[in-house]
């Protein structure tokens, strides 16, 4: 148990580590001199922690208090969700899945023509939590709860990559990697829907702004105006409703300085996780040949949707902002409709459809990615509302702020699943 505890938590569970020795492992299967494997191993770890580092800054310096201000005006109704310790209660069984996923991930790499690996380092973990918890949700214990988390697991790490494979090329052109992450469903859909309604040759990438407002080109700074125009929004509305601002948002001092210091973490963020992105890509990448040469021939890595965002940053902000206002209108509308109060789904909006913004621009051009990413808005929140079926016995506050996409959709269909075998 100690030897598979340390495999669980110190590789599997360290998206550096698991990744740095991935690249190790190619690099010296490419009889790649001891220098430049030190030098490539160490590179994908800093790699990653500047990627996680950009991401942690949007996700807990920039957007907290919208989601905080949000959650207090719309009380709704709802039962509170229960709130279960999947990840201390049920971290053996976890660990069990994530092992036995990953190699029967890398069997079928090997043997099929199915030939991405997914390495999208905590991804290998939280797709476990979800199943474990949709599984614990629905009453399924010991066997049958690790057997069904384990068979979701393994299916979704090696159809979902494939299924975002040609998507990928489309944008980049090459076919070098994948996106392992929980875009697909909304990728998809923005896939399918762009070129019905939309024409290619008018790219977003291709809008001529004003020279005085060439800045919006920069990813950061429209993206730091879009989420300062916001909270100056929720300001106004907390303040009508006749609560106070600064409890509502938890600062002390003035509201400016909360409002601009928010609104800028939001353009650091993206800066540092692009920048993080480009090392993880300019390393992981080579590195991984070594291992689809030797070990699994013809394999592409599956990586984190981040590494997409280079290829698209006005079809990023585009979509980010759509998907913003669309959800929202839809969470106002379906209030009440659900078994949780749906607060607004920030994370799932910019990541996980900003990659499906990205696609969408690839196939259909500025009113593809404007309606694709319109529809996304109301997907992501009705699979939240229907997710909390499968999870407010559980994981529901942890769905409500990351789920609205394969998170959801993925544990439903689980969750159906489970009932029927408990």
């Amino acid at each position: 148990m100690s030897i598979l505890n340390f495999i669980i938590n110190e590789i599997f569970g360290q998206g550096a580590i698991f990744l740095a020795l991935v690249a190790m492992i190619g690099l010296i299967l490419q009889k790649k001199a001891a220098s430049e494997v030190v030098r490539g191993t160490i590179m994908t770890a800093i790699g990653f922690f500047v990627l996680n580092t950009g991401t942690g800054l949007i996700t807990g310096n920039s957007i907290d208090g919208i989601i905080t201000a949000f959650n207090i005006l719309m009380p709704g109704n709802a039962s509170a969700p229960a709130s279960i310790d999947i990840g201390g209660q049920y971290g053996t069984q976890i660990g069990i899945v994530m092992i036995l996923s990953f190699a029967i991930n890398l069997i079928v790499a090997r043997f099929t023509k199915w030939k991405s690996v997914f390495l999208t380092g905590h991804m290998l973990y939280w797709f476990p939590y979800v199943f474990i918890a949709a599984g614990v949700d629905a009453g399924l214990t010991g066997g049958k709860l690790i057997g069904l988390a384990a068979v979701f697991t393994a299916l979704y790490m090696i159809i979902a990559p494939n299924l975002m494979r040609p998507l990928v090329k489309d944008v980049t052109g090459k076919d070098d990697f994948t996106i392992g992450h929980p875009t697909t469903t909304l990728s998809v859909i923005a896939g399918l829907v762009a070129p019905l309604v939309g024409d290619k040759s008018k790219s977003c990438e291709d809008l001529k702004l004003p020279k005085s407002l060439g800045f919006l080109r920069e990813v950061s700074i429209t993206g730091s105006l879009a989420i300062a125009v916001v909270y100056i929004i929720m300001y106004f509305v907390v303040s009508a409703n006749g609560l106070s601002p600064a409890e509502v948002f938890g600062y002390g001092g003035s509201f400016f300085s909360y409002w601009f210091t928010h609104s800028v973490y939001f353009g650091v963020g993206v800066t540092v996780m692009l920048q993080g992105v480009r090392m993880l890509i300019a390393e992981i990448v080579p590195a991984f040949k070594g291992i689809a040469e030797k070990v699994v021939p013809g394999a592409i890595p599956a990586l984190d949707c981040p590494v997409l965002f280079g290829y698209g940053p006005n079809s990023l902000i585009i979509g980010f902002i759509v998907a913003v206002i669309t959800s929202t209108i839809t969470i106002l509308v379906t209030r009440g409709m659900f078994p949780t109060v749906i607060i607004p789904l920030i994370f799932t909006c910019f990541f996980e459809n900003g990659c499906a913004a990205i696609i969408a621009n690839a196939k259909g051009g500025i009113r593809g990615t404007v309606i694709a990413c319109a529809l996304n808005g109301v997907i992501m929140v009705l699979l939240v509302g229907f997710g909390a079926y499968f999870f407010n016995n559980t994981i529901q506050p942890w769905m409500l702020v990351y789920g609205g996409q394969d998170f959801s959709l993925f544990g439903i269909i689980e969750g159906l699943i489970a009932k029927i075998l408990a």
